[in-house]
């Protein structure tokens, strides 16, 4: 008999593009879904998926206690109405919130940690403050996936979570959806990525920075920016310096394969915390190489040398160094990084560890 799977999310969005194929095997077993999350853009693919949908009001961002007790009061009373069989909860504060209601209304969570947040990095009363959140919202947790060793190390460290715990492969990579795509010749010049929101943890003052130096000494390079920016500097900065021609700025884009087909390599240089860099993940499968972060979520994906280089975070000057380290290889050995790429991915983050991975869990509550 199929069970009633709640689900409490900050975004639709995310559930779709890193979620879909969990929810499309717990579908296919039978069971019912209800995401709880704020309504956006991309709800209606989570209902065409066949899962009900209840909206509400969402902060991601900021911590304020009244606030935060009303984000728990509603998904109290949301599970007290539903009465699911099981909730899943992804980010931070459907983790602690949820969690606590679930506590309050016994029903068994499965959470998923997608990054610590930035008020673990450091000590001090913010820090103080998540511990006795993460304490009290995971502590009678069914189930509790991390997504990279470090985060699940530091939670054992600060004794943030008592419930029994596993390690999986971030959110995976769909090896279907994203397939190895020929690497393109270099003839031209070397095509960069970055595929991010435009903020500065993100790691896009290194990426301008080193965009600006590369591009005087190799000027047939190109530098590529993907990804939506909601503040005024960060907007006028990029256009001055696409007029320029250091860069070139595409904005939020749905489908990032079409321009990967054209693109040598990806450079994430976040220092934001995370639980598994998708960015990296699909570009990997898609054959690329990548220069990235010494950060845990994104380190975790790079061989050096062989599918990539891993840069000191918030360093901009070794940055630089590593993407001309980049240009000066042989474009075979390019092409072979890319192939490497792809293969680390499909040994070590294919999507289906982790379709597995909650399909047993949800098969032994009872």
């Amino acid at each position: 008999m199929g069970k009633k799977i709640l689900i409490l999310s900050n975004t639709c969005g995310g559930l779709y593009s890193f979620r879909r194929e969990v929810f499309e095997a717990l579908l296919k077993q039978g069971h019912s879904l209800l995401v709880v999350a704020p309504d956006g853009p991309k709800t209606y693919l989570i209902k065409e998926l066949g899962c009900q949908f209840i909206p509400i009001s969402f902060k991601r961002q900021g911590t304020n206690p009244l606030a935060d007790f009303k984000q728990m009061l509603t998904y109290r009373r949301i599970i007290k109405q539903e009465k699911p069989d099981v909730v899943l909860t992804y980010t931070i504060k459907p983790n602690l919130y949820g969690g606590m209601a679930c506590r309050l209304t016994h029903t068994p969570q499965i959470a998923n940690i997608t990054g610590l947040g930035v008020a673990t990095e450091k000590p001090g009363f913010l820090r103080s403050l998540t511990t006795l959140l993460y304490r009290l919202g995971l502590k009678k947790a069914q189930k509790v996936f991390f997504q990279n060793t470090e985060n699940m190390q530091l939670c054992k460290e600060l004794k943030l979570v008592s419930a029994p715990s596993a390690l999986i492969p971030g959110s995976g990579v769909n090896l279907d959806h994203f397939q190895l795509l020929p690497y393109p010749p270099g003839k031209d010049g070397y095509h960069f990525v970055f595929i991010s929101r435009i903020q500065r943890r993100k790691g896009i003052e290194q990426y301008l920075k080193a965009a600006e130096v590369i591009k005087r000494k190799y000027p047939q390079t190109e530098f590529h920016i993907l990804g939506s920016c909601e503040d005024k500097a960060y907007k006028d900065r990029l256009e001055k310096l696409a007029s320029e021609g250091i860069i070139q700025y595409h904005g939020f884009v749905k489908d990032t394969r079409p321009f990967l087909a054209d693109i040598h390599c990806t450079v994430h240089p976040s220092f934001y915390p995370e639980g598994m860099s998708n960015v990296l993940l699909e570009s990997c499968a898609s054959g690329r190489p990548i220069i990235t972060t010494d950060k845990a979520g994104c380190r975790e994906i790079v061989d050096e040398g062989r599918n990539g280089f891993i840069v000191r975070q918030q360093d901009a000057d070794d940055l630089i160094e590593k993407i001309e380290k980049f240009i000066l290889i042989p474009h075979e050995e390019k092409e072979q990084m890319g192939l490497y790429a792809r293969e680390k991915v499909a040994k070590e983050f294919d999507r289906r560890v982790v379709v597995d991975a909650y399909l047993k869990e949800i098969d032994s509550i009872h």
